[in-house]
């Protein structure tokens, strides 16, 4: 417990120097937000404020697990810090896959950015690596954690290696969708992250509790950046990282079926767009008044402030419940 809170405090450090000196550069380059025009009217005054901050979160990962890797190898825990590796791999994959989107967009200035055919071939490729790695490379059985009953399940690897695969694409979907006001998709993730670290503490599982609190720490440096008004938005390089970190993270625990409980507001961003795109299909009209979710409190007269306090305390207390049915 002790060598997570230095390190979380430590990235956190990290994160906020890199913000420092990320933010300027991304000015200069004029790597500016683009808001939609059916958007809420608030949100065009946001135009042109820096995005693919999610660099500033990956730089203070990299940097803080290869600290830790030397700091354990030191310490003659060698192994514990390779454990950290496919963590970190997962979350540089998707974050990559987040920036060539944003660079496209933002740099080359082609409004399509990476085709979503692309994009999901991308997040897929990682999406299997990952999982087979967890089957095959770490032996890892596919028993999952049936959150209520408080009881482990085998499932047949067949059938195990497909569903945590859509757990991993449909969980950085989600927290994709989440990411549309100043400091949400950032605030929510770090209390989503917190809950499974302090679940791989309870469970002493030091991987998991390492690398969470490494991101807890990057997380949170960046929200200084990313509150309202923001200075820095993540774009698809941030909240794409998050996503793969979120899901990984709850694979490796084996209790993906948490996920929907601690991560409601993702579920409900993403039920949202379904729900509205199926209905405006059949009826020609809306369910909300604009989906993700976020934005339909927004044009319902809620601040953006009060949009992030009110989804991350519904985070905080569904990650409280998580806890107390596992």
């Amino acid at each position: 417990m002790d060598f997570e809170i230095k390190v979380l405090l430590a990235t956190f450090v990290i994160s906020v120097v890199c913000g420092l000196i990320t933010i300027p550069i991304l000015k200069k380059l004029k790597v500016g937000q683009i808001e939609r025009d059916d958007g809420p009217a608030s949100h065009l005054k946001k135009q042109g404020t820096p995005t693919m901050g999610g660099i500033i979160m990956i730089i203070a990962i990299i940097i803080a697990v290869t600290g830790s890797y030397i700091f354990l190898a030191i310490k003659g825990n060698q192994n514990l810090g390779k454990k950290l590796l496919p963590l970190l791999l997962l979350a540089i994959g998707f974050g990559m896959i987040g920036f060539i989107d944003d660079f496209k967009k933002l740099v080359l200035k082609n409004t399509e950015g990476l085709k979503p055919s692309y994009k999901m071939l991308g997040l897929l490729i990682i999406a299997v690596v990952y999982v087979l790695f967890l089957v095959q490379g770490l032996k890892m059985s596919t028993e999952t954690y049936i959150p209520i009953f408080k009881m482990y399940i085998n499932i047949p690897v067949f059938i195990y290696i497909p569903l945590a695969i859509i757990v991993i694409l449909a969980t950085t979907n989600a927290v994709n969708l989440t990411d549309g006001i100043d400091g949400l998709s950032s605030s929510v993730s770090a209390i989503i992250i917190t809950c499974l670290t302090v679940i791989g503490i309870s469970n002493q599982v030091y991987e998991v509790s390492i690398f969470g609190s490494i991101v807890i720490g990057a997380v949170l440096g960046f929200l200084i950046f990313n509150l309202h008004p923001a200075k820095v938005f993540m774009g698809d390089t941030g909240s794409l990282m998050l996503g793969g970190v979120i899901s990984g993270l709850a694979l490796y625990l084996k209790m993906p079926l948490l996920l929907l409980v601690i991560a409601i507001i993702p579920v409900l961003e993403t039920l949202s767009v379904i729900l509205q795109v199926a209905y405006f299909k059949k009826t020609g009209n809306r369910i909300f008044k604009m989906a993700p979710l976020h934005h339909h409190f927004e044009l319902s007269g809620w601040k953006e402030n009060k949009v992030v306090v009110i989804f991350s305390l519904v985070t905080l207390v569904a990650c409280f419940v998580g806890l107390k049915i596992i």
